[in-house]
């Protein structure tokens, strides 16, 4: 009879945990998409192992932050925008939206520079390849049926997985590698700080933290299924992380030093030669796409629900034009502003992907900032407010993230290389 009880507590609690996970890794499986790969990849490629032992901290940071998100929606039953309204009014939450809405749009110039990048790789020139993309995704979006598709743009996305083995068999030096991993190494040069803002930017990706916690209101997860939510938080960051890790690794071990820097995505692609050979292009060139494509699908749509969140707005993708026109205009702008961007002749696709996470490396510790004072609230949270860690690890990654803002702004300005 014990045994029997046992088996069906067991039972009814695989199947709980099958029912709230999801938000926390599919968040950080989209984190590390076009933007994130080709930095990851760059950090390798020009500083070796210099900055592997970033990767740790900042999936601890992420963690916290996600962790955070997820209470927050499950506490209250609302997304992060509707509660920075309550919380600040109207004016503060119009600041919070408009960082946002440039981050997103910033990132998802990434994207279609990933789309763009993989099908050259591929012989699709970008001048055909984005606009197709381009519809594609808003048609998705449009008719709801990216969530069809979300499953296959994963499987897609989760080659990077090959950098996983990659980095085992081009045989690094394990014990530097450990030390570079546990042994915080700094140059003072923008070169190095502007990447450190954008593996920030790219691992605590402000985006991700509207997109997890509308996630968990849409499922109807509750206070009681937190520690639940939390091992998908956990899982999925940690696993993301990890690939982040491999992929520096991996690069640095392979381009960094041999006088070979990722100019294009081809040339990053290069470092999963010893999984794939000769396939190792067109292996890159397949996850990049995938990265790329749920990304592109998801920015848009997190986006505009957290705008017409904050501000009342009709909102939904069974609206038409005339009874949502923000909610359309606002992921219509961002999928068009993405893809024309990337069709300026000349641009360095490399340097755009890069580029766009040293934004939103910039503008996450303002959204962090609106995230500890609400997290903090007990007239919101309840009991359910930040503990002294929580707190601790929160504001020092908001530090973190601004010391680094400044250091660049300084380091412009005095000129230094």
């Amino acid at each position: 009879m014990t045994a029997a009880k046992t088996e069906t507590r067991t039972r009814v609690g695989f199947i709980a945990l099958l029912a709230v996970i999801g938000p926390g890794i599919i968040a950080a499986s989209a984190g590390n998409d076009a933007g994130g790969i080709s930095t990851y990849s760059v950090a390798g490629a020009d500083f070796g192992y210099g900055m592997l032992w970033l990767i740790p901290l900042m999936t601890l940071g992420l963690v916290v932050v996600q962790e955070m998100a997820v209470r927050m929606g499950a506490v209250t039953g609302k997304g992060f925008a509707a509660l920075i309204r309550e919380r600040f009014g109207i004016r503060p939450s119009f600041f919070a939206m408009l960082a946002l809405v440039i981050s997103n749009a910033a990132t998802s110039v990434s994207e279609f520079a990933g789309i763009a990048s993989a099908m050259e790789i591929l012989g699709v020139s970008r001048y055909v390849a984005v606009p197709l993309a381009a519809f594609g995704v808003w048609l998705l979006v449009v008719r709801g049926s990216y969530r069809r598709v979300e499953k296959v743009m994963l499987a897609l996305s989760a080659v990077f997985i090959a950098y996983v083995v990659s980095a085992f068999l081009v045989g690094p030096d394990w014990a530097e590698v450990a030390r570079a991993t546990v042994v915080p190494h700094i140059e003072f040069t923008s070169g190095f700080v502007v990447l450190s803002i954008a593996m920030v930017g790219t691992t605590i990706a402000p985006w991700m933290q509207f997109f997890v916690q509308a996630n968990v209101v849409d499922k109807g997860a509750t206070a009681r299924d937190l520690p639940l939510q939390r091992i998908d938080v956990v899982s999925g960051t940690i696993a993301a992380g990890f690939i982040a890790w491999c992929i520096v690794l991996t690069t640095g071990t392979v381009l960094h030093g041999s006088g070979a820097g990722i100019a294009t995505a081809a040339d990053a692609a290069g470092a999963l030669a010893p999984v794939a050979g000769a396939y190792a292009t067109q292996l890159f060139a397949f996850g990049l796409l995938g990265a790329s494509l749920l990304a592109a699908c998801v920015l848009p749509l997190t986006a505009s629900y957290a705008v017409c969140e904050a501000f009342g707005f009709e909102r939904g993708i069974d609206r038409s034009w005339a009874e949502a026109p923000v909610f359309n205009g606002t992921y219509t702008f961002i999928i068009v502003f993405g893809a024309a961007f990337i069709l300026i002749p000349g641009l360095d696709l490399v340097a755009i992907m890069v580029l766009s996470q040293v934004i939103g490396g910039i503008l996450l510790p303002v959204l962090l900032v609106y995230m500890m004072v609400i997290v903090n609230d007990r007239r919101i949270m309840g009991r359910h407010v930040n503990g002294r860690t929580a707190n601790a690890l929160g504001w020092s990654t908001i530090a973190v993230a601004t010391a680094l803002t400044a250091a660049l702004v300084t380091m412009t300005v005095l000129g230094v290389g």
